[in-house]
């Protein structure tokens, strides 16, 4: 066989394993239909969120709840359709995020976290991509006194309890730091931690070359059928079969079609999202990322103009767009900051491939010797990509992984 190894899917997660495999001396092939990090890995916002350490949970309380089902906010949006189709994930999402539950999840999710910011700065190095990365945090911005107090408090929770450093800002400090937002911003928190990317696909892009330094292969074509073939695997694309002794699934939203043909139904389900890039006006400048916390989208200065990410979206993955989401957020961010045109002819779409319990399932397939999963990071694929090869290539090499990894096995779900 040509290849030891095939990884499937050339996102974040997918380029993060196939490096690590590489580095480690196998012959790999990272299959895609498109280049490395030109679908879901592009529309990210952009941030490597050493804070995320609480996923993000479904809302118990009855006023969050009622706002949800008015299907108005910008932060969640759904489709009948989407819900009826996610509706057993959805019911185990929201009995995950009750309080007893959810305590538990969080010291296991957070010990991947933790893992981000040092596997990101190896592969920044070796792809020399240094000119992408900021290292001075990111801003989650409030307009009222009781959410910024309450915010406070939970920043100076987690900080003591994670390791995280942030500086809770008033109005006059977050004026300094950021002076063209509006007054209506009273307050923010500034997690110091965090990197931010000013090009989420260059960067995915720029790791992919570095996969290619160490002998891989990146090789196009879309994926039409996945077997066994003696004592490996063959996959068949649109431009040629390919053969390995291990195949890891990364393919993000797409997994569950593919799971599917293997026999297995683990519930993932998917949140959409959309972005949209935009000028300034009157010579404002963002020098920060921005999350309107109250309202649920996130501006980002990058490259290609201010970035303006909405929240979920419950729909099915290939539905058409639905745009009354993005179109809010924009409305709330004009208020906020001076955006200028749109610089773009249609609003970027993608979907994030989500579980139940908020965690990725990282690890051998339970039932196939040689298939391996590094699938369901939700919103934090593009953060976890590089520590999800890490530990991934350590379990396939049959060392042992630096943190427990059986709450990320697919087991928990079968």
């Amino acid at each position: 066989m040509k290849h030891d190894t095939l990884v499937l899917g050339a996102g974040m997660v997918g380029v993060g394993v196939a490096y690590h495999l590489a580095r480690r001396g196998r012959r790999v092939g990272l299959v895609d239909r498109r280049a490395p990090g030109r679908e879901t890995s592009y529309g990210n916002a952009g941030i490597i969120q050493r804070e995320a350490v609480a996923p993000h949970a479904f809302p118990h309380d009855m006023h969050t709840l009622r706002r949800v089902l008015g299907n108005r906010g910008v932060d969640i949006r759904y489709t009948p359709r989407g819900v009826m189709q996610a509706g057993r994930a959805l019911w185990q999402y929201w009995q995950h995020s009750a309080p007893e539950a959810y305590a538990r999840i969080v010291p296991e999710y957070a010990s991947l976290i933790e893992l981000s910011i040092t596997a990101h700065a190896e592969m920044i190095a070796a792809a020399g991509a240094e000119e992408l990365i900021r290292r001075d945090g990111w801003m989650e911005v409030f307009r009222t006194p009781g959410a910024l107090e309450a915010r406070f408090s939970e920043a100076r929770t987690l900080g003591e309890r994670f390791g995280l450093t942030h500086d809770a800002l008033d109005a006059r400090e977050l004026r300094a730091r950021e002076p063209d937002l509006d007054a209506q911003a009273i307050g923010a928190v500034h997690w110091r931690d965090p990197w931010s990317v000013a090009d989420p696909g260059a960067l995915v892009a720029a790791y992919a070359r570095a996969f290619e330094a160490e002998g891989g292969e990146c090789l196009q074509g879309e994926i039409q059928a996945i077997a066994r073939h003696g004592e490996g695997w063959r996959v068949t694309t649109d431009t040629g079969v390919f053969e390995a002794r291990d195949i890891v699934l990364a393919l993000g939203p797409w997994a569950d079609e593919w799971l599917a043909t293997l026999g297995y139904r683990l519930p993932l389900f998917v949140k959409r999202g959309y972005h949209m890039h935009y000028a300034t006006r009157d010579e404002a400048t963002l020098h920060h990322w921005v999350l309107d916390a109250e309202t649920g989208y996130l501006l980002s200065p990058m490259r290609a103009g201010i970035r303006l990410t909405t929240g979920a979206e419950l729909a099915p993955r290939d539905a058409p767009p639905g745009y009354a989401q993005l179109e809010a957020a924009e409305t709330a961010a004009r208020g906020l900051f001076p955006l200028g045109e749109r610089l773009e002819s249609r609003p970027w779409k993608g979907a994030r491939p989500c579980t139940p319990d908020m965690k990725p399932i990282i690890g051998p397939a339970p039932r196939h010797k040689g298939l391996w999963f590094a699938l369901g990071h939700a919103h934090q694929g593009f953060t976890l990509g590089p520590a999800t090869g890490q530990l991934l290539a350590t379990m396939m090499e049959g060392e042992v992984p630096a943190i427990e990894m059986g709450p990320f096995r697919a087991e928990r779900f079968l």
